[in-house]
């Protein structure tokens, strides 16, 4: 059996640009509420642009040690399908979410799995981002693959940080994700997405997902 990557793109504030990516193929797509994001997106604007997004495509909100109550009111009145988690959110708190968390790790030298293994039967998927002390995502930048194989996630793994068409098939031959969540890496500025680049990834993505 051909294992298929799924492919996430994240910071859609455009309706042009989530109907294209939807047309090339993409699994998911995140619609940032953090309120320091450039690609931060009003939940009345998600909401008309979810009421486009077919079935069997995730929309995803993304969030940063927002009240659980305030994110709980944004999932019902957008329609969102999943939650994605980029602060310092605990198991309490996942617990809280009326859809699947995605929850998302930083990852550098100093990461400890053990943090992964306490979310196990809470977190739907584990989302490792660059590390970057003044960012929790969206940094544009890779980290060392490598540092993965000592960490023993317990679930899916959603790999970010500085993917694009040029790299994204190294990336899942390194690490063999179950998804990969793409944002400036198919962008002109933040938040307007380069349609051109979608397509090139999905076909990387499909072109490395083949059997040899």
């Amino acid at each position: 059996m051909v294992k298929r990557t799924r492919i996430k793109v994240c910071g859609i504030t455009d309706r042009a640009d989530l109907v294209h990516a939807v047309a090339a193929g993409v699994d998911g797509l995140g619609f940032i509420f953090a309120e320091k994001s450039p690609r931060r997106i009003e939940p009345e604007k998600a909401r008309e642009l979810i009421k486009s997004v077919p079935p069997f495509v995730d929309a995803v909100g993304v969030f940063v040690n927002e009240d659980p109550d305030v994110v709980t009111d944004i999932i019902k009145y957008c329609g969102l399908t999943m939650v994605q988690l980029h602060g310092q959110e605990n198991i309490d708190y996942c617990q809280l979410m009326p859809v699947r968390v995605l929850k998302s790790f930083a990852v550098s030298s100093d990461t400890d799995g053990a943090e992964m293994a306490a979310y196990s039967g809470v977190a739907a998927g584990y989302l490792l981002d660059t590390y970057h002390k003044a960012m929790a995502g969206g940094t544009g930048q890779t980290f060392d693959w490598n540092l993965i194989d000592g960490l023993q996630i317990p679930g899916p793994v959603f790999l970010a940080g500085g993917l694009g068409p040029e790299n994204v098939g190294a990336a899942i031959s390194a690490v063999r994700p179950f998804a990969v969540d793409i944002n400036s890496g198919v962008e002109t500025a933040p938040g307007c997405k380069d349609h051109a680049k979608i397509t090139a990834l999905v076909e990387a993505v499909r072109r490395v997902d083949l059997p040899a």
